[in-house]
């Protein structure tokens, strides 16, 4: 029989809470960005944090230099018990009273290693849908799922998860890093040899297929074909990074594309930028979206996920519809040709770029600060370990935000 939570040392009324964070993947990425910031946000004299990962990176390293303690085990889909068992020994060892788990590698482990050890498991969903296994760990553990956009959310619930076992919490940022005043604007365009008077169009995220960079690319060489002295810049590492630099060589877009790699401090792109264009396939609340956002850069945006929840079209960026579906009210069509007509209009209207920026900033302000979003996973934290029977999974609704026009 497994050894129930009760029959170990518990901490007192006095101590934090000891929170286990279970990564399915250690890169520099979104969801490590959004745990980072999480766990900078919840109240440090209330929650202790622990962290396990797939494997040692420069993401484990800078939680380590954080004094953070930082676990390495293997994580997969099917998880090892040799996982799950350290996960459980943890639990004893350290007093660890929840875990918090990401990806579904990662749920799927905590959520039979919480079981197993009498505890909860909170897994948060950074994806736009869920997957089969996702939803079936939440149901045969009773785990918590915490979503990030509308449309995760209305699924759960169409999936048949119970209301009181799913929260929509989304991303926020951290507003006291990202603004349109963190560094000096020529910083990045001296770094790629971009005139402080160019327009300067930018790409932020994983060259990886889901993010659409082929697409930024297809959209970049419409603008030039119609604007040739605009510039722009692709922030990220990725498989697909060799492809779009052969692509941009045979376009013949090569001297006005850079391809800056991985940027050490993204907060430091950002005010370079004139206008964000955002391609992905796939996303929820992409936190690139938002940081643009909040240092004042509009952004044109294929609607997918939780996109069309952040973009207030027409105030702070455009929107424009997917391929298969470009229903979206643009005036554009869908894809990434809407997307560069988009941009093209927006980069004819300086003054249009100027209040869209302003109006960014002050919808970040409002609605994405990353301290509401710590703020209500800290009480679902405290709430799952208030129930006495952690089976039933069930915690108190989060009340509504203020910022009805997101969507939630």
């Amino acid at each position: 029989m497994a050894q129930s939570r009760s029959m170990v040392s518990k901490p007192g009324p006095e101590q934090k809470i000891h929170v286990l964070e279970v990564l399915g993947n250690a890169i520099v990425g979104g969801m490590e960005n959004y745990v980072h910031n999480l766990i900078k946000y919840l109240p440090a004299d209330e929650f202790r944090v622990s962290l396990l990962c797939p494997f040692e990176s420069g993401f484990t390293n800078a939680l380590r230099s954080e004094g953070r303690d930082v676990y390495i085990a293997p994580l997969r889909d099917d998880p090892p018990w040799r996982t799950i068992e350290l996960i459980c020994t943890l639990i004893r060892a350290e007093n660890v009273d929840l875990l918090h788990a990401h990806l579904m590698n990662a749920h799927t482990v905590a959520a039979i290693a919480g079981t197993l050890s009498g505890i909860p498991t909170v897994a948060t969903l950074h994806g736009m849908s869920l997957q089969p296994q996702e939803i079936s760990v939440a149901r045969n553990t009773n785990s918590h799922t915490i979503v990030v956009c509308r449309e995760a959310w209305s699924q759960a619930m169409a999936v048949g998860l119970a209301p009181e076992t799913v929260s929509l919490v989304p991303n926020g940022v951290d507003l006291a890093v990202y603004h349109p005043g963190s560094v000096d604007r020529a910083h990045f365009r001296d770094a790629i040899q971009v005139s402080h008077d160019a327009l300067l169009v930018g790409f932020v995220g994983r060259l990886a297929w889901e993010k659409g960079p082929d697409k930024f690319l297809k959209a970049a060489d419409y603008i030039l074909q119609r604007r040739p002295d605009v510039h722009f810049a692709m922030i990220g590492t990725g498989s697909m990074e060799k492809e779009l630099a052969i692509a941009a060589k045979r376009m013949g877009i090569e001297k006005n594309l850079h391809m800056a790699g991985l940027w050490r401090e993204p907060s430091g792109v950002y005010p370079a930028l004139d206008l964000m264009l955002h391609t992905s396939r796939a996303d929820a609340m992409p936190l690139a979206v938002l940081e643009a956002m909040a240092s004042g850069v509009p952004v044109v945006a294929i609607g997918v996920g939780g996109v069309p929840e952040m973009i207030e079209t027409g105030e702070t960026g455009l929107l424009v519809g997917t391929s298969e579906w470009p229903g979206i009210v643009s005036g554009f069509p869908g894809d990434w040709e809407g997307v560069a007509r988009a941009a093209l209009t927006l980069i004819d209207q300086p003054d249009r770029l100027k209040r869209m920026s302003a109006s960014s900033v002050a919808r970040a302000t409002a609605c994405y600060d990353i301290r509401q979003s710590a703020a209500k996973t800290g009480q679902i934290f405290r709430e799952m370990r208030k129930i006495p029977n952690i089976a039933s999974g069930t915690i108190r609704p989060l009340e509504k935000r203020a910022c009805s026009s997101a969507g939630f």
